[in-house]
């Protein structure tokens, strides 16, 4: 996959320069950072953690006056959510003949692992314009480069988003790694970053143990090494300051 160098506008980094007065400073149990404990949610329309909820709500009634809808496709996921996704990607994998191995690989070029997701948090947002036509899948780069339904609110995130405190993790750097481009995604920084802070102290084996997983016996120590370094951590700079 093709993927452009992401530049950081003038306005990120002068977003990013607030955050250590903004974050955060709770402790997290191992069952919030892997989707297993429910968490208290700001809204049905905005699931996410209250502060995040109330600076996404901002965010959204700033960019409406500017005739953007944002829209979310998914916000908070459990553990249970993400391993029913994860599950299904294997097997419709397996039918079209791929082996355990390479249906993994194939299922982490935008999918996480059930207890990895930064979905999981609270924090983690996947958008379009709602007031642009839904067709097909929604969630593909194309729709948001070029001619795409999602070009505007793109650009409009990329100059504005960071002001909110909202980072793209997954974003178009070709010297990162892990999952693909995310133009949709984006993360409330000032929780997202302790979160991973707290998350990088767990035992991913340990954490990833678990019954009825797809692909399970593939999940090798060598394999969640690199799944932590290049996955998990490979995410936009601004959100591994801890």
């Amino acid at each position: 996959m093709n993927r452009k160098t992401f530049l950081t506008t003038s306005l990120g980094l002068l977003g990013a320069t607030t955050w250590s007065k903004t974050i955060v400073k709770e402790k997290y149990t191992s069952g919030q950072l892997i989707g297993k404990e429910s968490l208290k949610l700001y809204s049905h329309k905005i699931p996410l953690l209250t502060i995040a909820g109330i600076a996404f709500e901002k965010m959204q009634k700033a960019a409406l006056k500017e005739g953007i809808e944002l829209k979310i496709i998914s916000a908070y996921r459990s553990y249970d959510q993400q391993k029913s996704i994860w599950n299904r990607k294997f097997l419709t994998n397996k039918k079209a003949g791929l082996e355990s191995e390479d249906n993994i690989k194939k299922i982490i070029e935008y999918s996480t692992l059930p207890g990895t997701s930064r979905h999981h948090w609270g924090t983690d947002v996947d958008l379009i314009d709602g007031s642009k036509p839904q067709e097909g899948d929604v969630l593909i780069s194309e729709k948001f480069h070029q001619n795409g339904p999602y070009v505007v609110l793109r650009k409009w995130m990329d100059q504005h988003a960071a002001n909110y405190e909202f980072i793209r993790p997954y974003t178009n750097n070709s010297e990162r790694k892990g999952f693909y481009y995310e133009p949709w995604h984006y993360s409330y920084a000032p929780i997202a970053i302790p979160m991973l802070k707290a998350y990088s102290k767990l035992n991913l084996k340990k954490t990833l143990a678990t019954t009825n997983l797809e692909g399970s016996v593939s999940l090798s120590e060598k394999f969640l090494k690199k799944y932590y370094t290049e996955n998990i951590l490979g995410i936009a700079k601004e959100l591994k300051a801890f």
